[in-house]
Parts: C-alpha cells; structure tokens; sequence
C-alpha cells in the first residue's frame, strides 16, 4: 500500500449536532448539512470525502421558494431521507406538496427527490438545485479559514455540459474532481449553468415526480466511484438502496456478530447499543484488503487513522470484535516508519501519529500525508500484539507481525530512549510537530503542580508502563518459542525498567507518581489520571498501588462521575480545560482496569459505576470528554462544547468497563480464562450474550446470586477467579 491508500467504511448513526445539524458518515465520506438537506457555504457544512470538502454549498427550491422542513428519517449512519412541505398556496390552508430527499452516501453521493402531490390539480413546478464547492481541506474548515465562495478559491475552475457541472481544483501536484450530474426524464427538462440544475416539470394530480443527482469524486484525474455508466445509474435508480449495499450489507454484519448487553437496567443497555452502533460506524476498510478494519479517531472531523486511539480503542473492544485489533496493528505495520525525516518525525520502526488526505495535508503533517509524532503508539503496538495473542490470534499471525514489534522495540532502543537513561521521552524535531506527544497532546496538557509548563524532552509515567509491557510481551513471544535466553533477556528489560521507574517517578512525600519526568530529569509533580494507566500495564509497586489508588478516587481527582485527568489541587486545573481537569471515558477505563488489576474492586466499581452514569446524562453515547465539576456542585455532567461525539475509544471505554468488572481475562497461550463477576448490585441482573474469545462465542450471566458462563466448550479451562494481579501478561 501507498500513499494513495484509501478507506470505504461501515455506518455512523446519522446524528444531529448544534444548531440543528445533520450528519451523515461513510468511512472517509461525510456530509454535515441542515435539518432540510441544504448546505450552506458559511460555517463547516458540505460534503467531505477524504479530508477535502468537495460541496460547500446545495441549495434546494421549488419556483423560487424553500421548502419548509419538516424531521428528517434516518435509521442508517449513511443516508438519510429528509422531508419538507412547500407553503400552502394561495388560497389555501395546508400545503399540498410533499418534499423527499433521500440521500445516501457511498464515496460519492446520489440523492433522489420526489416530488408528492397531495392536491386535486397538477402543479408545474421548476426545482432547483444550487450547488458550488471550494476543495478546502478539512482543518481549514475546522478552524473557519475556509473560503466558501468559489469566487475567493485559487486554481478552481468549473465545466459545463448538457447535463452535468464539473468542478476541479489543483493544489501543486494534488487534482481533486467533483461531478455534479442531474438525471434527464422525458417528462421534464433540464437546465444546467456553472451554479445550478434546474428541472422543469409538472406533477401530476395525486401523484409525485422524481429527478435525481449524482455527486461523483475525481482523485487525479480518475472517478472514486462510477455512477454515470448507464448500468450503475439504472440499477441505482430502480432502488435507492442499491446505492448503499455494500455499508448495508456490513452494518448487518456488524449488528450480527456483536456481542447483545442484556440489563435489567434499560438505561445500561442503552449505553452499550449505542456503543456497538458507533463503534461499527466508526471503522474504515482499505480496498485492497476488504477484511482490514481499522476504528477511526471520531466523527466528523477525525474519520481517518491515528495509532494510538485505533491501538487503545481496539484494544478496548476485544470481546466485541478482536478483528478490528489485527486489522490495525497490519494497517499500522504497513506504514511503519523507515526513514528519519524530522519533518513529519518518521523515524525507523516507529508507529504513526495520524494520516490525512486533503490536498494541503502536508501544510499541517510537516510534507506528507502521515505524521508520526507520538511517543506511545509504537509500545503500545507491542503491547496489543502481546494482548491479541492471549486473546487466540494464531501464531502463524504473530510470526507475520513480530518483525514489525521488533522493529517497534529497536526504536525504542534507538530513539525513544534519546539520551541512555532507560526512560522513552519525547522531542519534536519539527516546530510543525506537536509539543507535547503523549495522550494529552495539548501544549499545555504537561505541568509541574505550580502550573508551570513542563519543558521537553518529557519521559511521561504512563509511556514507561507501556514500555514495561511490551517487554514482557516481547518475553513471553520468545518463552513460546522455547527461546530462554531471548524470554530472560526481555523480562530482565522489564523488571530492570520497573525498578527503575519505582524509584525515580515516585514521589515518597506526596504519596503517587510524577506525571514525567522534564528536560533536567525533574519530577512533574502534578497529581494526574496517568498513574492510573501505569497500574493497567503492572508497572507499579504493589507495596505503592494502594496509595495511587487512593488518590485516584480522593475528592481532588474524583468528580462523581469520574477521574479528572488532573487534580483539582493543581496549579493548572480548569474543569472546562481539555487535558487539565476535564474527564475522559476512555482514561477512566483503562484506571478502572488498573485498580482491578491491583484488586482494588471497590475503587473499580466507583470509576466504572461513575462514567456508566455519566453515559445516561448523553443519551447513552459517552462523548469523547466532559467538563470536571464536581457532581455535587452540577448534579449532571457539564458538557465539553468541541467534545467529538461519536468517538472510538469514548465509544469503546463501556466494553473495556465491562470487561473490568467481569474481570475476564483469557490467555490462549496458557489455555485458560480467568472470570470472577465483581458488577454493581444496581446493575444486576445482567446477561451477555457472544462475547468473542479464542475462536467460541461465550455468555456470560450474572445475578445477585452468582453467576454462570457457557459457550466456553473445551477451548480453555475456567479458572472462576480473578487473574492475580501481578500475572505476567502471556502465563
């Protein structure tokens, strides 16, 4: 695969955001557009397809005037039908013409409009579309730099003939394409300019019209999808459907293999089927291998490929879909970096950052299409392989990724660790790149507990618990292979890095880890979430995890709803921040998982039970973050106004919850699977049905008066008990 590598993704619940928008996905492809349909050239509407926005503007009216719209219908992520009625005329109380725009996304777009009407006399009608499109890219219209009026667009021209617009942009050596394409009917004629399509026609007495349009992307010079053959457009105007079969086809899939949430609570349910929904929305394919999946980052603005929300995310869905695991750790291998360039921070062996396709991508991913600045997607590469394998991916799969996970762990050695120390920490090598390279990626998410911003290169804690596992990933790879030496090599890494990192993240005075360590090896005092990730991978001391644990759920860091990503005792705290106090769902599963771990059930059960809660005050989709108030000032979660929503691992952290409190943990290698239920009462009674593990389908129930799982077959021996909390990853 190259740099020309696309995506044709499953579904999306089509969703209604601020100010009454509607948004439709299809993998790379969306469309954020009015409650009528319309798209209007201010604010970020239009139809996307792989980070360019294509349309900016598409206007509809009937003989001058808008029709008045009336709640769109959907019931898949990507289409949507929208309905309007035009005013009444005169002398008349009720309007008499229905509106329908059915429209459907797949690549391109086809939107069919009908015409129905209601009153006793044909109505000659001229229907208009208006369109235009400024090829911006889709920071520009993230961040309102966009021009919208293809008069202030350079290197945009527009062609015209009997029955289409053609619009094309070029930006140095990138050429994007857009065909709008109206359908003739011999009972109306169409009008095309360089602006608009206009059908003249007359609808019958009690009858209705339809006319439909074609939105065709070109990607240098070659169409993305083909509509204008005259098999596919006949075959897509006998049924609309048609032209969604293939997103169809995989969302049922996708509904048929996850795994059901059965709770006596509906509010629970809720949480986890809109969860399975956007979940399924959010995966992307690649053409040349129809059966890679990968989780996009989050809708609308981050349909696209980032290493470690994909690793965390797919991570966390495991039981839903372990598939979705393989097909981003070979997604990830397939672009590992080979080469320094400190311009995009490509760098031999490392994992991407995050890709993009829009012709000025390069303007913000430092010259190319993918960018590499992270510090923690190549452990964490490592580490999912290592967990995969527990998991039953076959060793004949692993054989196919371990070069890839030594060449991850090389560069750790290389240049992760950049000055000898033991500690993986992080630099920028591009004034282009992003300050701070960890999750908390804001330039001011890294702070001493005074307020001040920590100075790079950063070792961050919870990057070194990262580490740490895949040492021991790498180990246990190597004991299977009855390589003793290379198994003692890389679980002496480990230990040694453990030891190490004990002594000098911990803080004896205050009682719980350094955020990192700075540019003069000082401890960043702040008391962060990112102690708890470093109890997920088993990192800590288990002499220390009992004060972490403490702190985590103290009233400094705990809101009722869930852990602050900072302390409310620190210097930088602002509940309404990004990084520096807000909550985090995904954050809080993976310290639920690490105070499990440690067996700290009740502390588990208090971050899990928090966040499940907080998912009813949204509906049952958790958002990407929510504000940091405490719940006893504001007795629901204050909303986080920039949260994306939906998001991957906010919409996987209730399957990594799940998982928590059934702790159940399989591991293929040894032929077990570990499970002792530890779910709130006020949850119970709950059934899961099809959890996927090593190849069987397991169910799992749980009462107030025991539990019982079945499905499991001979596949691997039940161990009813939690895994001891210091059992290497792979025993």
């Amino acid at each position: 695969m190259g740099q020309a590598w696309t995506f044709d993704g499953a579904p999306v619940a089509a969703t209604a955001t601020a100010g009454a928008l509607v948004t439709l996905l299809e993998g790379t492809t969306f469309c954020i557009c009015e409650s009528s349909g319309d798209m209007r050239a201010a604010g970020a509407q239009g139809l996307f397809v792989r980070d360019t926005r294509l349309i900016s503007r598409m206007e509809l009216t009937i003989n001058g005037q808008a029709p008045e719209p009336l709640a769109p219908q959907s019931r898949e992520p990507y289409a949507c039908t929208f309905l309007a009625r035009m005013p009444p005329t005169s002398g008349l109380a009720d309007s008499t013409l229905l509106v329908a725009r059915r429209r459907v996304l797949n690549d391109g777009m086809h939107e069919e409009i009908t015409l129905r009407n209601l009153g006793t006399e044909p109505l000659p009608v001229s229907l208009r579309v208006g369109v235009s499109g400024d090829f911006a890219d889709v920071f520009e219209v993230k961040e309102g730099r966009a021009h919208g009026d293809p008069a202030d667009v350079d290197g945009l021209t527009i062609d015209v003939d009997e029955d289409e617009i053609k619009l094309s942009r070029q930006v140095g050596s990138h050429l994007r394409g857009a065909s709008i394409t109206g359908t003739r009917r011999t009972d109306s004629e169409l009008e095309v300019s360089a602006t608009q399509l206009t059908w003249h026609a007359v609808v019958p007495a009690h009858g209705s019209w339809s006319a439909s349009l074609y939105i065709t992307p070109s990607l240098n010079g070659r169409d993305l999808i083909e509509f204008r053959s005259a098999q596919a457009r006949a075959v897509a105007e006998a049924s609309s459907a048609a032209a969604a079969a293939g997103p169809e086809q995989r969302l049922a899939d996708w509904r048929r293999q996850s795994p059901l949430v059965k709770a006596s609570d509906a509010r629970l349910a809720s949480v986890f089927a809109a969860s399975t929904e956007d979940l399924g929305s959010l995966r992307i394919f690649d053409p040349e291998h129809a059966d890679r999946a990968v989780i996009a980052a989050g809708a609308p603005w981050f349909m696209t490929v980032f290493g470690r929300d994909s690793l965390l995310t797919s991570w966390m869905v495991l039981p839903l879909d372990p598939s979705l695991a393989l097909g981003t750790l070979r997604t990830l291998a397939a672009f590992q970096g080979s080469k320094v360039d400190p311009a995009t921070e490509e760098e031999p062996g490392k994992i991407l950052h995050e890709m993009r396709f829009g012709m000025q991508a390069s303007l913000w991913l430092g010259g190319g299409s993918v960018y590499y600045g992270s510090i923690d997607a190549t452990p964490l590469f490592v580490m999912l392989l290592g967990e995969l394998r527990r998991w039953g991916l076959e060793r004949r799969v692993i054989d196919e990724l371990l070069p890839h996970a030594d060449r991850a762990l090389d560069w750790i050695a290389a240049y992760g660790d950049r000055d000898g120390d033991g500690f993986v920490e992080y630099l920028r090598s591009s004034e282009m790149g992003l300050a701070n390279q960890g999750w908390k990626d804001s330039f001011d998410g890294i702070t001493f507990r005074s307020g001040q911003i920590a100075e790079p290169p950063i070792a961050l804690a919870e990057v070194q618990g990262y580490v740490y596992a895949a040492y021991l990933a790498r180990s246990h790879f190597c004991a299977e292979r009855e390589d003793a030496d290379g198994a003692a090599h890389w679980a002496e890494k480990a230990e040694s890095l453990k030891a190490e990192f004990n002594r000098r993240f911990w803080l004896p005075d205050k009682g719980y880890f350094a955020l990192g360590l700075d540019k003069d090896k000082r401890p960043i005092d702040s008391l962060a979430s990112n102690m708890g990730h470093c109890l997920w991978t088993g990192i800590v001391d288990a002499g220390k995890a009992a004060a972490v644990a403490r702190h985590l759920v103290s009233p400094d860091m705990f809101t009722g709803f869930g852990i602050r990503t900072l302390a409310a005792s620190s210097g930088a705290y602002n509940p309404m921040s990004y990084h520096n106090g807000s909550v985090w769902p995904h954050d809080n599963a993976i310290c639920a998982a690490g105070l499990m771990r440690y067996g700290f059930v009740r502390e588990a059960q208090h971050v899990s039970t928090g966040i499940l809660e907080a998912a009813e005050y949204f509906g049952g989709r958790l958002p990407e973050l929510f504000c940091g108030f405490d719940r006893s000032e504001f007795s629901e979660p204050v909303h986080y106004p920039t949260s994306c929503s939906p998001q991957a691992w906010a919409s996987a952290a209730p399957f990594h919850l799940l998982r928590t409190l059934l702790r159940f943990d399989p591991s293929a290698p040894a032929g077990k699977l570990w499970c002792d239920p530890a779910i709130p009462p006020r949850f119970l009674p709950l059934r899961i049905e099809a959890l996927n593990v090593a190849g069987a389908r397991v169910s799992v129930d749980v009462t107030e008066d025991g539990w019982s799982l079945d499905g499991l077959g001979e596949i691997l021996e039940l161990v009813r008990s939690g895994r001891d909390p210091l059992t290497a990853l792979g025993s």
